[in-house]
């Protein structure tokens, strides 16, 4: 993180640049799940003290609406500052501002709980044994964090990616993943390294609906790449067979991290009936 006084050196551009970087980093810093390297760490001044000092910086910018202004105004000048709301704000406007958009839209953040106890213990993972998922020539690192994120909050077992896979080490893939990663087991390998004693289906368009597929209690779900789907090598592995979503919208598309999610859904209410 930069000090205060020497964003106020920084131009225009820059200058917006760095603090969306900043606010994005304290956000992770509140919610507990900072990357490596960016945890606050200034001793000069508390991180309330520190988020007022940037939000200053960010409210001389002559482009920021004057909504976004005022509400940051009205936050700053509350009793207990909402570090968080504070945080998002400013960095949305920025996004904003220098017209971009945010890697990732959360609709729901659950508390966060540190992957290392207090004694510097790993936590136990709680997940459903060999319900996995293999991820297919995922090129996009946002949709490949997605997939750890959503593996990891369903209860899957491990992650397996194809040999064109995207790293999921990736910084981006790292942050969509907001700390998944690294507690989900994964492993990259091709399709004829699967485990052969699970079952394996495919997640692919002209297969059985989704609400009428019988998934199994142990198996591994194939989900293609962004661009061509499931290949017809991985088809032909899925010898469990294929399930489908059924769509209404004229695009029939979805994302291929949305829709790995609705699979998990439907997976896990089986799993728990």
């Amino acid at each position: 993180m930069i000090e205060p006084a020497k964003l106020f050196q920084l131009e225009g551009g820059q200058k917006r640049r760095k603090l969306a970087l900043t606010f994005g980093a304290l956000e992770r810093d509140i919610r507990g799940i900072a990357e490596k390297g960016t945890e606050y760490s200034f001793t000069s001044m508390t991180r309330s003290q520190y988020i007022v000092q940037i939000t200053k910086v960010l409210l001389k910018d002559e482009k920021l609406d004057d909504a976004t202004r005022k509400e940051l105004e009205k936050i700053l000048s509350q009793d207990n500052l909402d570090e968080l709301r504070v945080c998002n704000v400013a960095r949305n406007a920025l996004l904003a501002i220098i017209g971009t958009f945010p890697a990732e839209w959360d609709l729901v953040i659950a508390p966060h709980t540190p992957a290392i106890d207090e004694n510097g213990i790993v936590r136990k993972r709680d997940f459903f044994p060999d319900v996995c998922v293999y991820a297919e020539d995922i090129r996009s690192p946002f949709n490949i964090g997605s997939i750890f994120r959503t593996a990891e909050a369903m209860g899957a077992d491990k992650v397996f990616i194809s040999p064109r896979c995207i790293e999921p080490t990736q910084p981006r893939a790292i942050r969509s993943a907001m700390g998944c990663i690294e507690t989900m087991g994964w492993n990259r390998c091709d399709l004829s390294q699967l485990p052969e004693d699970l079952p394996v289906f495919a997640l692919e368009t002209g297969g059985t609906d989704i609400n009428d597929f019988v998934f199994p209690k142990k198996g591994i779900c194939i989900i293609g790449s962004e661009e061509l789907g499931v290949s017809p090598e991985a088809l032909k592995r899925a010898d469990y067979g294929r399930v489908t979503i059924p769509m209404k919208g004229l695009k029939a598309s979805l994302n291929v991290g949305v829709a790995f999610g609705i699979l998990m859904q439907k997976w896990v209410e089986s799993l728990q009936k």
